[in-house]
C-alpha cells in the first residue's frame, strides 16, 4: 500500500506521467540480451526435452490407436459370438416347444386311454350291479308268486291232504332249482 501511495507522490512533484527514452536506464537491452542468451543456451536443452516429449506423445497416440484396434477387434469376435449365441438359443427354443407339444400330446393320449379304461371299469360295474339287482328283484317276485300259489293252492286244496303234500313239495322243488 505505500508502494501505491508513492506512485502517486512521485506524480504531484513531477509535471505528469513522461516517456523515458533512455534504453539503458529501461533495461530494455538487457532483457532482449537475457531473452538471447536464454535461447541460445536454452534450446538445445529445451529441444531435447521437448523431442522427448514429443517421441512420448508419439509413442502414447500409436499404443492408443493399437489398443483401440485390438478393442474393435475384440468387439467384432463379442458381436459374432453375439449372433451365435442367438441362434443357439433360438434353436433350442424351438426344440423346448416341440419337446413340449410333444409331451403334452403324450401325456393326453396317456390320459385319454387311462379314462378309458376307468370308464369301462366303471360300465361294467354299473353292469354288473345292475345284472345283480335285477337277479334279486327277479328272486324276489319269483318268491312272490311261489309264495301267492303256495297261499291259493292252499286256499283251493284246504280240504284235502294229499294236493297240500304234493303242492308243497312241488313248490319246494321249483324254489330249490330258482334260488
Amino acid at each position: 500500500m505505500e508502494n501505491f501511495d508513492q506512485i502517486f507522490t512521485l506524480l504531484a512533484k513531477t509535471d505528469g506521467i513522461t516517456l523515458n527514452l533512455d534504453i539503458l536506464e529501461t533495461g530494455v537491452l538487457n532483457i532482449i540480451a537475457l531473452v538471447g542468451i536464454l535461447i541460445y543456451v536454452g534450446s538445445s536443452f529445451l529441444g531435447s526435452i521437448l523431442e522427448d516429449r514429443k517421441n512420448t506423445i508419439v509413442k502414447d497416440i500409436q499404443n492408443a490407436e493399437e489398443r483401440l484396434s485390438e478393442a474393435n477387434r475384440r468387439l467384432s469376435e463379442a458381436q459374432k459370438h453375439l449372433v451365435q449365441t442367438n441362434v443357439l438359443i433360438n434353436q433350442i427354443r424351438n426344440e423346448t416347444i416341440a419337446t413340449k407339444k410333444t409331451l403334452l400330446q403324450s401325456e393326453v393320449s396317456k390320459s385319454k386311454k387311462e379314462l378309458t379304461i376307468r370308464f369301462n371299469r366303471a360300465l361294467a360295474s354299473f353292469q354288473t350291479k345292475e345284472n345283480q339287482v335285477f337277479f334279486e328283484i327277479k328272486q324276489q317276485i319269483i318268491f312272490l308268486v311261489l309264495k301267492r300259489t303256495f297261499i291259493r293252492v292252499q286256499e283251493t286244496f284246504a280240504k284235502s291232504r294229499r294236493p297240500i303234500v304234493f303242492t308243497s313239495e312241488a313248490i319246494n322243488k321249483i324254489q330249490g332249482d330258482f334260488l
